[in-house]
């Protein structure tokens, strides 16, 4: 199994629901926030190996197959070489798009988490998986966050969308809107794929950071392709313990603020009375878009 796998679910459970320590992480020194301080002297030898060779496993895969924009912020990143001080990532990111990241223990409640994004701060893991995780994690950790997350952050529209979404999902919270949210960032920000002169390409975080998913999302003849389209995907299942069945394809980022910005409101109302999709449906007029 692979990295990909692990469950963002717990962002979209309440607290109540799941363990305020989650499965790791040290949350007794956590602010109301959640946030913590990065440490990073407390980081090992043997962590930063182990960075090492998960980044560049990575840096080797994403060519020809994450969109432009990631592969240009990450290598003005300067991460290489060890886990990052997200100190010295905040100013150049501050600069860019006001952004800055956050340091927490491990996954936090949804208020908490939309609140973070709302307020341009990405909230980020500080634990590392061990040795043997390496190919599979069960939620995510700061390689996922850093690695996956945060060079698109570098790019003015979509740090614009997930601030949006933040201020969406603090407004979804007395609306019964969770499921759909998470599904629309299950799809997009985790799982997403944008069109590119040179073909489809991954723009998610859970696709960028796994060894395999990164290939079987455009290689693969299994899962489907499918255009965009937000309540088709607020009604769609999706897979937490395996790769995904199906990717929506945006065709720009502009795209994807443009689509999100309306009020999602009416939309919750209409998708509450409607049956949710299988992860592998595929609707009357849809087509692989990679076939």
């Amino acid at each position: 199994m692979d990295t990909s796998a692990f469950s963002r679910d717990a962002f979209f459970k309440t607290l109540a629901e799941k363990s305020t320590h989650g499965i790791r992480g040290d949350y007794s020194q956590a602010d109301e926030q959640y946030v913590i301080a990065q440490d990073w002297a407390a980081y090992t030898p043997e962590q930063h190996a182990l960075w090492r060779r998960l980044y560049q496993r990575q840096a080797k895969l994403v060519p020809g197959r994450a969109c432009d924009l990631f592969i240009d912020s990450l290598m003005q990143l300067d991460a290489a070489d060890g886990i990052p001080q997200f100190a010295r990532t905040n100013e150049a990111l501050m600069q860019a798009t006001g952004w800055q990241l956050v340091a927490v223990p491990g996954l936090v409640p949804d208020q908490v988490f939309f609140a973070h994004l709302a307020g341009r701060r990405f909230p980020v893991t500080v634990w590392l998986r061990q040795p043997e995780e390496f190919d599979y994690i069960v939620e995510p950790d700061v390689f996922h966050d850093f690695f996956g997350h945060v060079p698109l952050l570098f790019n003015p529209v979509f740090a614009d969308h997930l601030q949006a979404y933040g201020q969406g999902g603090l407004k979804a919270l007395p609306l019964g809107g969770l499921p759909y949210l998470a599904r629309l960032y299950w799809y997009t920000i985790e799982f997403g794929l944008i069109e590119s002169p040179q073909g489809l390409r991954a723009y998610g975080a859970g696709i960028l950071s796994s060894g395999g998913e990164i290939d079987y999302c455009l290689a693969s003849p299994k899962p489907r392709r499918i255009a965009f389209d937000l309540e088709r995907v607020m009604c769609t299942l999706y897979k937490i313990d395996s790769y995904q069945e199906t990717y929506f394809v945006i065709r720009d980022f502009q795209q994807l603020f443009d689509d999100t910005q309306p009020d999602f409101t009416p939309i919750y109302a209409r998708l509450q009375n409607r049956d949710a999709l299988p992860a592998d449906s595929l609707l009357p007029g849809e087509v692989d878009l990679l076939l």
